[in-house]
């Protein structure tokens, strides 16, 4: 009988034994952001807008260009102003090659064209899938004398699912940024 134990015993010890365990992967915290709620942005420049209270405008270097800095999300919009002189075409040209330069990484870019004749604003925007260092770019201009472009980049590796909640709460500001914009 106890030999019958003991075999039973041996058996389940030995079945037992498999695999060794492997560690859990690092997971990625679920982050959560406050409700979309916005400032005016006024200053000396040829446009003004709406943008997030979640973020802070920074002047850049060049004179109305700026950054809006998303410090808890680690990200930056670089907005950046050009005076059209007989140059529309450039402009869009260089504004696509930003865009078109993440053609290697991108999955996909999908465009949209925006029009307010009401204001004078036209452009297009662009979202772009897939592990690219700018997830979202756009350009508004008034086809005549002004040019803005903004590009959003986060400071850190892209992983697109790990950034891609904090990628749809800045594209919803962004798209607000357009709703508002208006050139003086």
């Amino acid at each position: 009988m106890f030999k019958n134990i003991y075999f039973v015993c041996f058996i389940l010890i030995l079945s037992s034994c498999g695999k060794d365990p492997l560690p859990k992967p690092s997971g990625e915290l679920r982050l959560e952001y406050p409700a979309h709620k916005y400032q005016s942005f006024n200053s000396d420049c040829a446009y003004s807008f709406d943008y997030s209270t979640f973020a802070e405008m920074q002047n850049a270097k060049q004179s109305c260009w700026f950054y809006i800095n998303y410090p808890k999300m680690k990200a930056k919009i670089f907005l950046t102003y050009f005076p059209i002189h007989n140059d529309f075409a450039l402009h869009v040209k260089e504004a696509e090659k930003l865009v078109y330069e993440h053609t290697i990484k991108a999955s996909s870019i999908d465009t949209k064209s925006f029009s307010y004749p009401e204001k004078k604003v036209y452009g297009n925007f662009y979202e772009l899938q897939g592990p690219t260092a700018s997830n979202v770019q756009f350009y508004v201009t008034d086809s005549t004398k002004h040019f803005v472009t903004a590009n959003l980049y986060f400071n850190s590796r892209p992983k697109p699912d790990s950034l891609a909640p904090a990628v749809e709460y800045i594209k919803k500001d962004m798209l607000h940024l357009i709703d508002t914009f208006k050139w003086k």
